[in-house]
């Protein structure tokens, strides 16, 4: 376990339990010293530069914030974080948060996860986290392969990939982390990308105040095994007519005047318009906070091969697994009037064999 050398002001909702500090806190005082120590030009410098320089703002003491990861290269990420930290086992680390986040309310607690280590080995237990609501921010880098055993395809991977493990192709259809997550009814999902350090760090800031169970997708270059997968989104010739910024309460435009837009269609599907043909009042407008999450889904479903939405996609308020946990045991002691958990194991039908 890595341990912090030292303490911050509270968003709302998710860090109101946290405690806080009046220390003056900067990206420096989150820098370990350890070596970073990744493929040069991968992605996860970027995400770590982002987390570190934003962390700061939430006012936090250093030592009432865990990084929990998995297995895979995303994974050495709390080596680098000067917080407490754990480096579980390979899917896990989901799980592991949950405990952590259920038995500690004082706790800021994050996992760091990839394409591989979360959606593979690590699906169910990512899935049952979210759908739970645990009070946990999930960044889980997609860079669409296998990395840390160099090359082989991964569950997001496109149909037809040729890696070392699918010579002829894969015959895999990928799976869509934000779709999933929006499935599993997470509270709040998003979309972000490594190369977007302002998109970034808005985006884990909205993740960090939120009460509740938040997971970000960051599109992740892998430079030696997967390069250029994001190019349509970082290309300046190519990323307006590619990337769509979400915006809540705003009508879907994208483009680089803003020339092109999303609607609905009579068929209740997502097309794309020319705004100058259609008029802007006929455009989608963006409802992070409906209760329902199917227009989110929908707009999850435009794929990295087109236009491809970044963003917010859903942010609603929904009872806390943590909360209502805790609510239980109360009630259980007050009724039986144990006060320690072993009373209550042994308060109802027990009995001792031989």
């Amino acid at each position: 376990m890595t341990q912090p050398s030292g303490a911050v002001s509270t968003g709302a909702n998710a860090l109101t339990l946290v405690p806080k500090t009046d220390e003056k806190q900067t990206a420096k005082h989150f820098k370990t010293d350890q070596e970073v120590r990744w493929c040069p030009g991968c992605g996860d410098y970027a995400v770590l530069a982002g987390v570190q320089s934003f962390l700061p703002e939430l006012g936090l003491r250093r030592e009432n914030i865990v990084f929990i990861s998995g297995i895979g290269c995303s994974s050495r990420f709390p080596y680098y974080m000067n917080t407490f930290g754990m480096h579980s086992i390979h899917g896990r680390a989901p799980a592991i948060a949950t405990g952590l986040a259920t038995s500690r309310p004082d706790l800021s607690v994050w996992v760091v996860t990839g394409d591989g280590d979360a959606l593979s080995i690590g699906g169910n237990h990512l899935i049952h986290a979210l759908r739970r609501n645990v009070n946990i921010t999930i960044l889980l880098f997609n860079n669409r392969i296998y990395g840390l055993t160099k090359g082989q395809y991964s569950p997001t991977s496109e149909l037809g990939k040729i890696t070392k493990s699918s010579p002829m192709g894969s015959l895999d259809r990928p799976f869509n982390p934000v779709s999933l997550a929006l499935g599993a009814e997470a509270t709040f999902v998003a979309r972000t990308i490594d190369s977007d350090r302002g998109h970034l760090t808005s985006v884990l800031r909205a993740a960090a105040v939120h009460r509740g169970a938040s997971l970000v997708e960051i599109y992740q270059n892998c430079n030696i095994f997967n390069d250029g997968a994001y190019d349509g989104l970082k290309n300046p010739d190519t990323r307006d007519d590619h990337l769509i910024r979400l915006e809540h309460g705003r009508p879907i435009r994208f483009g680089r005047d803003g020339q092109r837009g999303v609607r609905m269609t009579t068929q209740g599907q997502l097309e794309f318009v020319d705004v100058a043909e259609v008029g802007e009042q006929a455009l989608l407008i963006h409802d992070a906070e409906h209760a329902h999450p199917g227009l989110s889904f929908m707009l999850s479903r435009l794929e990295v091969d087109g236009p491809t939405p970044l963003g917010i996609f859903r942010s609603v308020d929904r009872p806390v697994y943590d909360d209502l946990m805790r609510d239980q045991i109360e009630t259980a002691q007050a009724r039986s009037g144990a006060a320690e958990l072993q009373d209550l194991l042994t308060s109802g039908d027990t009995w001792r064999i031989g």
